[in-house]
């Protein structure tokens, strides 16, 4: 093979090929290479308002609408239990209260010298005796 016949002029031409084949082959992997730019990038370029990226991106900014909607509707919810609990706990309190009234004017008319007094015009007396218990054994 060295010593065949060599047409420089066909050499040359596939130099040139091969020389421009290269260049594209760079020319695609620079391309390959080149990154977009970073979020914060576009934001503050403004690219994110493009009508290519608003279209690219629809389904995430809808999510991101969405999530939006649930935190937001979240704190509603939260906030009216958060409101029911208090009204029923001062409804609590406030039957607790009349539950220990009303047992405190219980006991205050039911004590034993009360009873005797009230009792003494209709001829009750209290027994001085003690009362005694009668018990049957069981076969």
């Amino acid at each position: 093979m060295d010593n065949e016949y060599l047409d420089k002029d066909k050499a040359g031409a596939q130099e040139a090929l091969k020389a421009v084949k290269e260049k594209k082959q760079a020319k695609r992997t620079r391309q390959k290479i080149e990154k977009k730019p970073s979020a914060f990038v576009q934001i503050l370029n403004g690219d994110f308002l493009t009508k290519e990226f608003m279209l690219g991106n629809l389904s995430f900014i809808f999510f991101v609408m969405f999530l939006l909607l649930l935190t937001v509707s979240k704190g509603y919810y939260g906030k009216r239990l958060s409101d029911g609990v208090n009204k029923t706990q001062l409804e609590l309190n406030e039957l607790t209260s009349d539950h220990f009234e009303a047992k405190t004017r219980l006991e205050e008319e039911t004590q034993r010298v009360k009873l005797v007094d009230e009792l003494a015009p209709r001829g009750l007396k209290e027994t001085v005796n003690p009362t005694k218990v009668i018990r049957i054994k069981k076969k």
